[in-house]
Parts: C-alpha cells; structure tokens; sequence
C-alpha cells in the first residue's frame, strides 16, 4: 500500500506499545548494510509483526532497498527492547526526537540528556566554536520540544545526576535552572527561553580552566590551589566574549552565580538585587546541584534536604528556592531517578 494511502488504524495500537514504527531520518542513522538493531516488517495480510533480520547480519544490496521501501511505507519497525542502541544513535541527531511520533516522554528525556552530556563534555574538553555549534544546535532542539509543552520539564528533572563531573553538573543545573525559571515565567518569548537555557548550561565553562589535580583532589584546597577555582566566573566571561557569544543572560550567569545576596560571594562580592535574576536562578541552580553530586571528597547529599537547606539559607533568593522546595516536597515533579544509572549502563552492541 502506497505510505500517502496508509491510515493509522491500518497498524494495530498496541504495536507501539513494544515497538517504534523507523523513519527514513533514523534508518539513514543507522550502517547501511549491517543494521545494529533487530527489524521487523509489518505484514499487512496477516496484522502481525515478523522478523525481518537480526542486528549484526549483513543485507544484500537488494535487502537494503527493500528495507528503505518497508520504512518509506511506514512498515519498518524495531524493538523498544532494542531502546539502548536506538537512542545512541538518535542521540548524534538530536533533532529526530522531534520527529518520531512514538517515542515517549521519557525516551525522549532520556536521549536529551545523553546528547546534552555529550555535547558539554565535547566542548568543556576543548571549548572551541566548531564544538559550540553543535551543543548550541542540540540545546534548541530541547528547548523547541520544552516550547511545545513546558510541563515536559518535569520528566527531566526526575533524571538528575547524582556524580560530580563538570558536565554532568552542567546538565543538572540546566534541568534544575530550567524547572525552577518555567515555574515563574509567566507569559515569555521562545527567545527567552533559549538564552536562560544556555546560560544555565554554560554558566561553569570557566571550570574547563582550571587544573584537573585541583577538581579532583580527594582533601581539602591548599590555599594557592582555592586561588584557581576564585578566578573562574571571570575566565568563563571572556571565553563566552572571545567566541562571539555574549548576549547579557550568560554572562551574568558566568559571572555571578557565586554571588551570594548577603554579599559573601564572589567575584565582586555583590549584595541583594545588585545581582540579576539570571545570576541568582544560576546560583540557585549551580549550589542545589553540587550539593546533590558526589565529589571526591564526600558524597552527595539528599535531594530534598539540599533543596530545604537552600530555601532556608538567606544567601539566595527566596522566591526561586521556595520553588524547588515546594516542587520536591509536594511531590509535584514526581519520582526521582539515578540518570547516572542510566548513563553508565553497559552499552549493548
């Protein structure tokens, strides 16, 4: 049956229960002749799906072009058993999350972040434009499928990292940042939306600076090593400057989110709504997720009292920590999850 004749009732419901329906975009993903994924094809005599071949096996050239027939008629499907390997390689193509109508929310979720990780640890290893392009890229596919309904927001804040590594901290102070600023907004443009989200998530690039020895020293600072870390709001201001990329949320994020309202902070050692609020949602965003995060030196602590220890701690803005406080307390955002668990699973081949 021609794919324009196809309706949806022509392939059982329950069929996306256990399988995604493959378009074109996901299958041209995939290697041409060695598919990493079991297939099956929807046999419309029968109603039922069958195997078609299994991951690994090389396809003729003539299977090749029968597959890519099946797929453009909207018959190709693989296994949600299969997601792992699936979302590795929607991850690199980010944009096909907003094109797969039968993946689900927390597949979705699930791939955003993994290709949000990779493109920050991309970049924090070495901040170059030609690696910023691509995780500015990947970031507007997130905040286009945010725009499209910001509840969607709450699937990702139950996936926050629980280790400490710049750019997963990076991750969970943009989910976090991101939460906490959609409860509040109010009417916003998709612009705003867009550079809050960046902010949030380049707000640390200045830490890339600073020496790995020093990161990840298992005891406390000497002195002359503290004195590495103080520099790195500014450091991350002038990298931002360099590479063209300095509208006045990142900055401001760069710069003070370890301004503190009583004016214990640092650089500048600002008081009250000196800063912006750009700068105390950041360092809302930035403190709740290192104190959540396992470091070298302690371990993470638990999620909501850090949250109640933030909402309680006048150093930060009331308003925004009360927030995420309530969120978590009223179980409004839902059962949280390991998405270092998730991360770190063995990848199937």
């Amino acid at each position: 049956m021609p794919a324009e004749q196809r309706k949806v009732s022509d392939v059982p419901m329950n069929i996306n229960e256990e399988y995604y329906q493959i378009s074109g975009e996901i299958l041209s993903s995939f290697p041409k002749f060695r598919p990493p994924v079991d297939l099956f094809c929807f046999r419309e005599d029968i109603q039922v799906l069958a195997p078609y071949c299994v991951k690994g096996t090389r396809l003729s050239a003539e299977q090749v072009e029968e597959v890519a027939r099946l797929c453009n008629e909207g018959d190709l499907f693989v296994s949600r058993s299969d997601h792992p390997i699936y979302s590795r390689h929607i991850v690199k193509q980010l944009d096909l999350v907003l094109q797969d109508n039968n993946l689900k929310e927390p597949e979705i979720a699930d791939i955003c972040i993994r290709a949000m990780l990779l493109r920050s640890t991309e970049f924090f290893d070495q901040p170059v434009k030609a690696l910023f392009d691509p995780l500015y890229r990947d970031l507007m596919v997130v905040t286009e499928y945010l725009w499209g309904d910001k509840h969607r927001i709450n699937t990702f804040m139950r996936r926050l990292f629980r280790k400490g590594h710049l750019a997963r901290h990076s991750v969970n102070s943009l989910i976090v940042g991101m939460w906490v600023w959609l409860q509040g907004a109010g009417e916003f443009r998709r612009r705003d939306m867009d550079r809050i989200a960046l902010a949030l998530l380049l707000h640390d690039v200045g830490m890339c600076k600073v020496p790995a020895f020093v990161l990840n020293k298992p005891g406390p600072l000497k002195q002359e090593e503290r004195e590495k870390i103080v520099p790195h709001p500014i450091v991350g201001v002038k990298m931002m400057q360099k590479m063209d990329v300095a509208f006045d949320e990142l900055l401001r994020a760069c710069f003070e989110h370890h301004e503190r309202l009583d004016g214990s902070g640092y650089p500048q050692h600002i008081k009250g709504n000196q800063s912006s609020r750009a700068g105390r949602l950041t360092a809302l965003a930035d403190s709740f997720s290192a104190m959540i995060s396992e470091r070298p030196f302690r371990k993470g602590k638990d999620i909501l009292a850090s949250a109640k220890e933030l909402a309680d701690d006048p150093r930060y803005d009331k308003e925004l920590s009360n927030a995420l406080l309530t969120g978590l307390a009223t179980g409004k955002i839902g059962q949280m999850m390991d998405m270092d668990a998730v991360v770190d699973a063995p990848q199937p081949e």
